[in-house]
């Protein structure tokens, strides 16, 4: 991979399109790279703003930057010229995006020449199994890169996960005075806290006034954070022009946007999670809590068979998780929400069980940047 005079380096190229998921999960795999495997990184951002929201020390007004030990450089456009001394030994574009051609040139003059690597979306589909490690032949360069799908089997490159995240869950988890500690912090109160507590986070067009009305009717006292920002319209519609409301037996409470590890906090806390897109989707299976999953929406409902193959393989014979699932996202009609509302509590043994055992299988998996580094190893 390197010659003994120097460390491996590592760059990943990262444009935000879904506002704080695609940063986050690149975020992930700079840190665990660098403080796992003592490998250089630099990190490519055009979005500075979206990455200050998920970690606070970074700035929005640098062009270039050191932030937890990992070169972040604000990537401004397509221009630049490089030499093949700038090239990092493996070169990761996230989703597909496009390299600079200067950068691409100068990987071409390289020797040995750099590990090129598509870093893909989190999918269950079965065809992700048979394009995981395809190569992939430049037009004009001598360049390969290859594509590196995460996934749930051992045909791909399994789930993003950094060392001793489970058993810190664990020690938080066993600890209330931990978890009321970290709430009490975001501002809610012990009452707050005694009620089934719901972490939401989705996109604008989740039906969230239609479970706002379940929870304020129904016969069990609900607390939902929700990060400021999200679901705006709906949240604003409960809430007024205050950071709490109670109505009913439902109360909603705005929190800060969280960093990354307060994120996963957070998850821990709740007895629900409803996540959206990829990098939250992820940390809420590692939280070992039911969860609701939003999916970035595609063209042509093209996210509902993605979210179909996912729930056919987690949920199994969970049905009202499905169910729920489903119609959270659009897939389906509700035949009324307090009825699905009622039918998930009552799973929520079932779904609790399902979890442990699906941690157990992503396990057996291994680690995604351990087997992405592996990966790139087997390469040169």
């Amino acid at each position: 991979m390197h010659n003994d005079q120097r460390s491996t380096t590592l760059a990943i190229f990262c444009k935000v399109v879904d506002n704080f998921g695609d940063i986050g999960i690149c975020w992930r795999l700079a840190r665990q790279f660098h403080r796992e495997h003592g490998i250089a990184v630099t990190l490519w951002v055009d979005d500075l703003a979206s990455f200050r929201r998920i970690w606070p020390d970074v700035s929005v007004d640098a062009v270039e930057q050191i932030v937890d030990g990992v070169r972040v450089l604000h990537w401004r456009d397509q221009e630049g010229t490089f030499l093949p001394a700038d090239v990092a030994d493996i070169v990761i574009e996230f989703f597909g995006v496009d390299i600079p051609p200067g950068y691409v040139a100068a990987m071409a003059q390289c020797e040995p020449r750099p590990v090129w690597i598509n870093y893909e979306g989190l999918s269950a589909e079965e065809w992700v199994e048979g394009c995981h490690s395809l190569p992939s032949m430049h037009p004009r360069l001598k360049l390969t890169k290859h594509f590196f799908f995460p996934g749930f089997t051992g045909k791909t490159g399994g789930l993003l996960r950094e060392r001793g995240l489970l058993e810190a869950r664990d020690r938080f988890q066993a600890d209330p005075a931990a978890r009321a500690g970290f709430l009490a912090r975001l501002g809610v109160t012990r009452d707050e806290m005694a009620a089934l507590t719901v972490s939401l986070f989705c996109y604008p067009h989740a039906p969230v006034a239609e479970m706002f009305a379940v929870w304020r009717d129904g016969d069990r006292p609900v607390t939902c954070l929700v990060p400021q920002g999200v679901a705006r319209e709906q949240v604003a519609a409960f809430l007024g022009t205050d950071a709490v409301a109670t109505r009913g037996n439902l109360t909603v409470r705005t929190i800060p946007f969280l960093s990354q590890d307060d994120y996963d906090r957070l998850l821990w806390s709740c007895d629900l999670n409803v996540v959206r897109g990829e990098d939250s989707w992820v940390r809420a299976q590692w939280a070992g809590r039911p969860f609701i999953w939003h999916i970035y929406p595609q063209d042509e409902n093209l996210h509902h068979v993605k979210l179909r193959a996912f729930l056919q393989k987690y949920a199994e014979n969970l049905d009202s998780l499905i169910k729920f699932s489903l119609c959270w996202n659009g897939a389906d009609e509700p035949a009324e929400w307090s009825t699905l509302w009622t039918s998930l509590q009552a799973e929520w043994h079932a779904i609790t069980e399902r979890n442990v055992e699906w941690q157990t299988l992503m396990l057996a998996n291994g680690d995604l940047v351990s087997n992405l580094l592996d990966f790139a190893r087997s390469l040169r």
